[in-house]
């Protein structure tokens, strides 16, 4: 499973707040996708105007800190980002985007060398990263078959609900 984006450049510490504030969180319970207008408004004005399909989140340490709120990766993936490349990321976070079906990877130098509109190629099956703009690969350990899984289907529900329980959680007491 590949992946080729546009970049968005990231610090560290990005929050669920600085995704989409905590303010938020009841004034979209019906629609989520009402929220979309302020995901990200406090660290990228208007960024929900401004990403296209596919684009990549490149970010330093710590991304998802703070709340569980399932809302942060899921408008997130709804904005269009294809994936999230970051330093480190917050477990919870992590889990929630994956169960979700958006791909989170970890990498170290990756955003070293990365700038917002650099051109970013994930190969999510073979392990590796690649910023094309910049001629520079780094490798990581490709997802168990179980989380590859997962993302194929869209996320945890939409394999659920296509194949019923994983076989890797069946007699589980």
């Amino acid at each position: 499973m590949k992946i080729r984006g546009k970049c968005w450049k990231l610090g560290d510490n990005i929050s669920t707040d600085h995704i989409i504030s905590g303010k938020y969180k009841f004034e979209a319970i019906d629609d989520i996708s009402k929220m979309l207008p302020h995901l990200f408004e406090e660290v990228i004005p208007e960024f929900y105007k401004k990403v296209s399909p596919g684009d990549i989140i490149v970010a330093g340490r710590n991304f998802g800190k703070g709340s569980s709120r399932e809302q942060a990766p899921r408008l997130i993936k709804m904005a269009g980002i294809s994936a999230i490349i970051a330093k480190s990321f917050a477990h919870i976070f992590y889990r929630n985007a994956i169960n979700i079906g958006l791909p989170v990877i970890v990498l170290q130098r990756l955003s070293d060398v990365t700038e917002s509109g650099d051109i970013i190629e994930v190969d999510l099956v073979n392990g590796y990263a690649i910023n094309v703009s910049k001629n520079f690969q780094e490798r990581f350990a490709p997802y168990p078959k179980e989380i590859e899984l997962i993302l194929l289907n869209n996320g945890i529900v939409s394999y659920i609900k296509r194949y019923g329980v994983p076989p890797w959680q069946r007699n589980i007491e």
